[in-house]
Order: structure tokens, then sequence, then C-alpha cells
């Protein structure tokens, strides 16, 4: 069970969805007062103080950004681990964990390598982070992310990630499952597909207008049994802090069974559909990416093997698991 969160005095307790002109207003007042109280208290000033929104450099400097998605969100770490998630391995270094990230969105066009996306994620702002859920189901709106974790609790849960490029980390994530949150919007019983979309903020991911020839913008999909299955995570931390922003903060998907294409970072919308919807990856190249995507070491990717995986960054070597390892729980999704 996660943690017995209490209520904090800028939370509503009664959790709703928020009129949609209420949450544009919101958002509008945040960017002018944060202009105003820069004006007023910075002035010259400015040039010489660093802003506390900014990663510092150092091994940890990007773990627990100070720019989180609402008030208190830093008192909620860390959470209690549930020890039915173990590994079979020890967990990856935080520091290559959160420079080794495949961010498209935060790619620079003099500087792709993806161990360098961190050095490009100061200027995001996860603040006030709201999600939209939509489609099929009895709940629907425009929801605050604190609201979310205040109703859904957190724990910790150690998982294996494997990316579709054949490398692969051991994480500690912070969040809830993410049938706990589907079951409180009740989707409607013709419901076969949750389709996902990253935030799509082209003033502060310079990735997007970079790379015209992707489909933007990020969108992935699960069918809803897969979405209900028990290791389908949604995480807002990491090593026992607020996601940091390279690594999808606020609030991503986890789906430790798929390649990392899969958990879908920064999430704002949510939708429930009685169809298979397109996602990016598979409809941008689908002979390569398909839409399960289920990690399989017997179906090897068009360009190289997924026999092995390569633990970042210490270059061991392991032969890859179907499923990741996972199969006891979710093979009897695709039988």
């Amino acid at each position: 069970m996660g943690n017995i969160i209490v209520p904090k005095a800028w939370e509503d307790r009664e959790l709703r969805a928020v009129e949609e002109h209420v949450y544009l207003n919101r958002r509008e007042i945040l960017r002018d007062l944060a202009v105003v109280t820069v004006g007023l208290i910075a002035g010259p000033m400015l040039s010489s103080c660093s802003d506390e929104s900014d990663p510092v450099e150092g091994p940890d400097s990007s773990i627990g950004d100070r720019n989180f998605a609402f008030p208190g969100m830093d008192s909620l770490y860390p959470a209690a681990r549930n020890s039915n998630y173990e590994l079979d391995r020890p967990l990856s270094d935080p520091f290559d964990v959160t420079h080794y990230n495949n961010f498209y969105e935060f790619i620079h066009p003099d500087d792709e390598d993806i161990k360098s996306i961190f050095k490009y994620v100061s200027v995001f702002d996860t603040r006030d982070w709201m999600i939209q859920v939509s489609g099929l189901a009895e709940r629907t709106g425009i929801f605050h992310l604190g609201d979310l974790i205040t109703e859904m609790g957190l724990e910790e849960r150690l998982y294996r990630h494997r990316c579709v490029e054949a490398w692969a980390m051991a994480v500690p994530w912070t969040g809830f499952p993410f049938s706990r949150l589907i079951q409180f919007l009740e989707p409607k019983n013709t419901v076969t597909h949750v389709r996902m979309q990253t935030i799509e903020n082209r003033d502060q991911m310079q990735g997007i207008d970079y790379q015209t020839w992707w489909p933007w913008p990020y969108v992935e999909a699960l069918r809803i049994e897969e979405a209900m299955n028990e290791l389908a995570f949604i995480a807002t931390g990491l090593f026992g802090k607020p996601l940091p922003k390279q690594n999808g903060a606020p609030v991503r998907l986890v789906v430790p069974w798929k390649y990392g294409f899969k958990s879908i970072k920064s999430i704002v919308k949510i939708e429930f559909l009685d169809h298979q919807p397109e996602t990016f990856w598979n409809k941008a190249v689908p002979a390569e990416y398909g839409f399960l995507a289920n990690v399989d070491p017997s179906v090897p990717h068009p360009r190289w093997s997924q026999e092995t995986e390569i633990m970042i960054i210490d270059g061991d070597r392991r032969a890859t698991q179907k499923y990741n390892g996972y199969g006891e729980l979710v093979a009897h999704l695709y039988e």
C-alpha cells in the first residue's frame, strides 16, 4: 500500500474536474505573477543570482528539481517501498538514470546526444500541472495532479527498464498503479484502449520545431487490460524524490514489460476509446516499432538483435528476458 497522505492546506478535499476556463485563467495568472515577482524582487540582482528551478551541476543535480508541479510536492517523498516488486540486479546509479534519457522533445539541434538532454530542460515549466481526461468514462474533465496524487496515494516500486535500443536500467519509481486511477475515472464497458499524450510546448521544447519530420505531439496507448495490469504504473517520482524533468516530470507512465518508448512522459491527456488509436512511433516508423512493443528476445529489431541488453553505464551485458522478466504477471494478456 502507498503512504497515507494528509491533505495540505492548498488542496481541495473534494476531488473534481476543473472547468476549462478556470484552468486556462489559472495558468495565465501564474505566468503573470511570475513575471511581476521577478521584476519586483530580482531587479538588478537578477544577473548575479541563479534560478532556483535550474538544476545545479553535480551527480544528483537533476533529481528533485525545485520546479514542482504543485506546492508541497517534495514533502510527499520518499514513499514507502512496495516489497512485492523486487529486482534481480542492483539499482542503476542515479546519475546514469537521470543523464541517459530519450526525450526527443528536448533534443537540441546543436547537441543531439541523448545524454545531454538534461542540459536543456530547466526552462520547462511543470508548475500547476493538469491532466485532461476525455472519452468513454464517467469522470472526465481537467484534473490537478496534486489532487490526483492525494486521492491515489504513493508507493515506491523497483522495476527493470528496457529500451528498444537494447540498453537497460534498474529504477526505483514512485507513484501509483494505473489501475487505481482508471477505476477512479470509471471507464465504460465499451472501452478497449487508453490513449495518452505528452505536453506539446513548442516554446520550451526546442526539439519539436527542430525535428519537423516526427508526428508531434507524442502519443502512446495501451489496451485496457494492459493498463489495468498490476505492473502498469503512473510515476511521479524517482530515487525517492519528484521526477526530474528529463525523466518525464511531473507524471509519466511506466510499463516495465514493454520497451521504454511505450512509457510516455509528461502526460497531459488521457482518453478512453473503443478502438486502437495511432501511436507516435508506430505511426512514424511502423516497420520498426509495433503497437504492443513487448520485450521479446526472439523478435529482432530490423537494425539490431534483441537477444541481449547492455546495462547503462557499466556495460554489463545480459540475456534479454521475454516480457523483461515479468512474464508471470503479463503473459496471459497475449495468449
